[in-house]
């Protein structure tokens, strides 16, 4: 029996909606709808025969004139009580379940959304993120959901109950990028990548790191908080589409731990300065220690960024062969689409 196929996208920074639109575009011969806070910037991503539902943000506006928090909900991570996005969203959303079924639903990322599409008899897949996540909220998502996808290897896998690695599928790490050699890489050419999620990489240490290694060039891909130094060893590219050009000239890649950007630089088999942002969960720190005994990657925590003798790590780093091996799986998306197609065509056989 032919199914639809939805999938909801945390709003929060450009990891979730950059990894869904690399699945979808593997899933063909299906009705397939997003649903998010924050879709519009990135609908450039997506076919035009995806539909995209534009949910109200779900944080208190300045109409909500009872908000409360109320009492605490060990089963929820978010629960306010009289916010009118929320119950706007939630309506949206039930309407949507009530009139696409069947339907299928994978969720990336809410326990909140996961429950509701269950208690709404809409079977979900959810995607595991790094992080501690056996709470309660996530241990009631994780035993709702029909299967749970992991975007990457099992290798890099946080520690997880048995129950739960036994019932995620894991599909090995993608990006957007393909694996290729490093022939066009210059010596002492570092790329500074800038995330859209809160970053300490900023303009206040771009200053200190430049000044700090005044033998590297420093080709800033990302906006930047704070106001520009004019430095003769940085230039700034703003935003990019497409960064790789960029990346392709540097030995080395200065960024944060976040899930798409490791993948890339995997992907590249870049030399990594890595940079744990604070995250819900230690997502960002828990990626970082996955990833750390990786040849060719160094981690410093955001409270070391103005301490670390950074001309000697970069010289030091730049000598390292690295080796992303294991991380990045060829058929990963593949097989991403064909295990979300799987559960559908069990539950709707």
């Amino acid at each position: 029996m032919k199914f639809n196929i939805a999938f909801y996208v945390h709003h929060h920074g450009s990891g979730h909606i950059t990894r869904i639109a690399q699945i979808v575009e593997k899933l063909t011969g299906f009705d397939i709808t997003l649903l998010g806070s924050n879709l519009k910037p990135f609908a450039h991503l997506l076919a035009d025969d995806v539909h995209l539902i534009h949910l109200p943000i779900d944080t208190r506006s300045d109409q909500d004139l009872y908000f409360h928090n109320g009492n605490d909900v060990e089963a929820l991570h978010y629960a306010p009580l009289n916010v009118s996005g929320i119950s706007d969203r939630i309506a949206m959303m039930t309407d949507f379940f009530q009139k696409n079924q069947p339907l299928l639903m994978v969720v990336d990322v809410s326990v909140e959304v996961t429950l509701l599409a269950r208690l709404a008899g809409v079977p979900t897949i959810v995607m595991r993120q790094h992080g501690h996540r056996e709470d309660l909220p996530h241990l009631m998502a994780y035993q709702s959901a029909e299967m749970l996808l992991a975007p990457f290897s099992k290798s890099i896998s946080p520690m997880s109950a048995q129950w739960i690695i036994d019932k995620t599928h894991y599909t090995g790490g993608f990006s957007r990028f393909t694996q290729e050699n490093n022939s066009k890489e210059k010596r002492a050419h570092v790329a500074v990548i800038v995330g859209s999620g809160g970053t300490s990489i900023n303009a206040v240490f771009l200053k200190h790191l430049s000044e700090s290694c005044r033998g590297f060039q420093f080709y800033v891909i990302g906006q930047i908080d704070g106001e520009r130094s004019l430095l003769t060893n940085v230039e700034f590219y703003g935003h990019i589409d497409d960064p790789k050009t960029v990346l392709d000239l540097c030995t080395m890649v200065v960024g944060n731990t976040g899930h798409n950007t490791v993948m890339e630089m995997a992907s590249l088999d870049k030399r990594f300065v890595g940079i744990p942002e604070s995250r819900p969960f230690d997502e960002q720190l828990d990626k970082a220690n996955a990833i750390s005994s990786v040849p060719g990657v160094k981690i410093v925590l955001p409270q070391s960024l103005f301490d670390t003798d950074w001309n000697t790590l970069l010289n030091d780093l730049e000598t390292k062969v690295p080796n992303w091996e294991g991380i990045i799986s060829e058929n990963a998306l593949n097989d991403a689409a064909a295990a979300i197609v799987a559960v559908g065509k069990r539950i709707f056989q």
